[in-house]
């Protein structure tokens, strides 16, 4: 059954993924990687609030768990691209422009595996 939910939560994950990714660069535009930024953000504040819920909370199977953090999310996060995008900056003699890109990346996406667990938690606590 694990690999049922890596299989499904795998495809909604990469699904999500790419409608993001075209979506944001028509919003906010093409200058800045917003899209594989809010990506991280949101996958990290997603990981850090279902990790908890589901092993603090104990409601679904470890399977289902595992279908929804490894495949939806490990399919929905894009690390690799933040690297690739990273180094184009760099390459490109945007070295500001990339510095700026990876400290708020990893302080943001910090901040949200942190506020989903306290989201978590406080859900739970009523």
């Amino acid at each position: 059954m694990t690999y049922f939910y890596l299989g499904v939560f795998a495809i909604l994950g990469a699904f999500a993924r790419y409608g993001q990714s075209e979506l944001v660069p028509l919003v906010l535009g093409h200058a800045f990687p917003f899209a594989t930024l809010s990506i991280n953000v949101i996958g990290s504040l997603l990981m850090g609030l279902l990790f908890t819920f589901t092993l603090e909370r104990g409601n679904i199977s470890s399977e289902l768990r595992t279908g929804m953090l490894t495949g939806g999310l490990g399919a929905y996060t894009t690390f690799s691209t933040f690297s690739l995008e990273s180094r184009g900056l760099l390459q490109h003699g945007h070295v500001l422009l990339g510095a700026t890109y990876m400290v708020v990346s990893a302080l943001l996406c910090v901040l949200g595996a942190l506020l989903g667990t306290w989201m978590a938690r406080r859900r739970g606590a009523r």
